[in-house]
């Protein structure tokens, strides 16, 4: 999957002019992140047919025996389609080289699409490592990867947790409906919106921004759990997408700069390091979330930040801390270095 990830957004940086880039990497990471959504809505719906549509499912069918067979086999046919549609994708305009009339507008497309502050390629890959806007933006990315692969984590074991422990308690299916409304009004803001965003805020200011709302909207997840009914419904459908779109958006910002931080012959190896990286740092993030989800539950009657308080106000921390990371003498941009 790391290795499709990386593919992926090296491509998309190449198959498209520069004034299109921002469109061209908010669709790939809003695809990701809305399969990243709508994956787990697909198992709430689909898991244990037998159990919640009997109507259409028999107990001694496949699908009863094997209660998880059916989103697996949703999920494989999605595979299958994605893989016959990579047979229609165009090869990346600057590796044509047939004739003199596409070289030209080939020349015209690399022009705009080489940053003209990005290091070139020197010493091949390993000047990547000394490429400090390049290293600094992952090291963001890696923090902001960390807290939305712990909130992912989070969210569905606060939801189905008993209101006691100040979950929710909602079912797997409950669950699914609020991430299948978050996917699609996800793919509305990326389509629509965010373009619009990103033209006219400079990005390292989007993210800081982000951030910064970021943090009162994590802090009034534990007090959801005092609501019910459709105003319950309305806000936590409310907060979902707008948390996710803010992890999107992130995301989004720091693969253009990244590509912006390098050379185009380096731009896959820079979108190799950078999903290398990040995928430890969200193999670490659940492990670590579980942790904190389960002392916390043990804290309900603490006097500082009791039960969820706790799980949220620690992924406030990350907030800060990749918030922080965005400022000098950490941070570094236009070619400059800080060594």
């Amino acid at each position: 999957m790391c290795m499709g990830v990386l593919f992926s957004q090296a491509y998309a940086s190449e198959v498209c002019r520069k004034e299109h880039s921002h469109l061209a990497l908010s669709l790939m990471s809003s695809s990701r992140g809305i399969g990243l959504i709508v994956g787990p809505a697909i198992g709430g719906y689909l898991a244990q047919p037998a159990d919640k549509y009997p109507g259409i499912f028999s107990v001694n069918s496949i699908f009863g025996r094997f209660p998880y067979f059916l989103p697996c086999l949703c999920i494989s046919l999605l595979a299958i389609a994605a893989v016959i549609a990579c047979f229609w994708l165009p090869e990346t305009l600057h590796k044509h080289t047939e004739d003199t009339m596409l070289n030209s507008s080939t020349e015209a497309v690399e022009e705009p699409c080489s940053d003209l502050n990005a290091e070139q390629s020197g010493s091949g890959c390993l000047s990547l490592f000394t490429n400090w806007p390049l290293m600094s933006t992952i090291t963001v990315y890696c923090i902001f990867s960390l807290q939305d692969m712990a909130y992912a984590e989070v969210f569905s074991l606060w939801a189905v947790s008993d209101r006691k422990y100040g979950g929710l308690s909602f079912s797997s299916q409950d669950v699914g409906r609020v991430l299948s409304i978050s996917g699609l009004l996800l793919l509305i803001y990326q389509i629509l919106i965010y373009p619009l965003v990103a033209n006219s805020v400079d990005p390292i200011t989007l993210v800081r921004a982000i951030a910064l709302l970021t943090i009162p909207l994590l802090s009034s997840y534990p007090f959801m759990p005092a609501l019910s009914g459709s105003i319950l419904q309305l806000a936590l459908n409310c907060a979902s997408f707008l948390k996710n779109s803010f992890s999107v958006t992130t995301m989004t910002v720091f693969n253009i700069l990244m590509n912006d931080a390098v050379s185009q012959d380096l731009r896959a190896s820079a979108n190799g390091l950078s999903v290398t990286l990040m995928s430890i740092f969200k193999t670490i993030a659940p492990a670590v979330a579980g942790v904190i989800f389960s002392w916390a539950q043990r804290r309900q009657i603490a006097p500082f930040l009791p039960g969820d308080h706790l799980v949220f106000f620690m992924l406030n921390v990350f907030t800060v801390i990749g918030l922080m990371l965005t400022f000098r003498p950490f941070y570094a941009r236009n070619g400059t270095s800080n060594h």
